[in-house]
C-alpha cells in the first residue's frame, strides 16, 4: 500500500468553499523520496484548502522538528523549523508548464496529492547554516569535545607568514 495516500485530497467531492485538514509528518513520510536530505522528523501540517469554481487555493502551515547533524559541533539535533506556503491550483484541458507559484490540472481531477508540495516546503524550511539556540535548553545536544577543539583552534595566535623572495623583489620593482 503506497504510503501517501492520506495525503490525497478528493477534489471531485468537495464543495465550493474552505476546507481543513491536519497531517502528522514522520519517519514513514521522509523514506517515501528518494535522496531525501531529511530522514526523520516530527512536523504537524495544518492544510486549508479553499475550493472555488475555476480553481484551488492551498494554503501549507508547518511546524516541528527535523533529525539532522548540527554545522557547528556535528551532534543529532532536533532542528526547529516552520513554514507557511501557498499554491493555486487551476484547472485547464490542455498541458501547462507549472511556476513556482501555479500548478495546472484537467478540470475532471478525482483526487489531488498534496504529499510533494509538503516535501518541497519542508525542504524549503530548513536553513542553510543548520544550527538553532540550544543555549537555553537544560540539557545541551552539543557535542562539548568538538566545541572545545574548535574554540583552542581559533584561539591559537596564528604565525607570521614566510616572506617569499620572489614577492619582496616585486615590491622593489614597484619603489623604482
Amino acid at each position: 500500500m503506497d504510503s501517501l495516500i492520506p495525503y490525497s485530497i478528493p477534489v471531485r467531492g468537495l464543495r465550493v468553499g474552505t476546507h481543513q485538514f491536519d497531517f502528522q509528518i514522520d519517519r514513514e513520510f521522509f523514506r517515501r523520496f528518494e535522496e531525501s536530505p531529511v530522514a526523520d522528523g516530527q512536523i504537524q501540517v495544518h492544510f486549508m484548502l479553499d475550493k472555488r469554481p475555476d480553481m484551488l487555493v492551498l494554503h501549507f502551515q508547518l511546524a516541528g522538528t527535523v533529525k539532522t547533524d548540527c554545522d557547528r559541533c556535528l551532534a543529532p539535533i532536533d532542528l526547529p523549523i516552520a513554514n507557511a506556503q501557498s499554491l493555486i491550483v487551476k484547472f485547464s484541458e490542455t498541458e501547462e508548464a507549472e511556476d513556482a507559484d501555479v500548478v495546472y490540472v484537467h478540470p475532471e481531477i478525482q483526487q489531488l496529492n498534496i504529499a510533494r508540495y509538503i516535501y518541497e516546503y519542508i525542504i524549503l524550511a530548513m536553513p542553510i547554516i543548520k544550527v538553532y539556540d540550544c543555549f537555553s535548553e537544560a540539557n545541551r545536544p552539543c557535542n562539548l569535545e568538538m566545541l572545545q577543539y574548535l574554540s583552542s583552534e581559533n584561539s591559537e595566535p596564528q604565525a607570521a607568514p614566510e616572506s617569499n623572495p620572489i614577492w619582496e623583489e616585486l615590491k622593489k620593482l614597484n619603489k623604482n
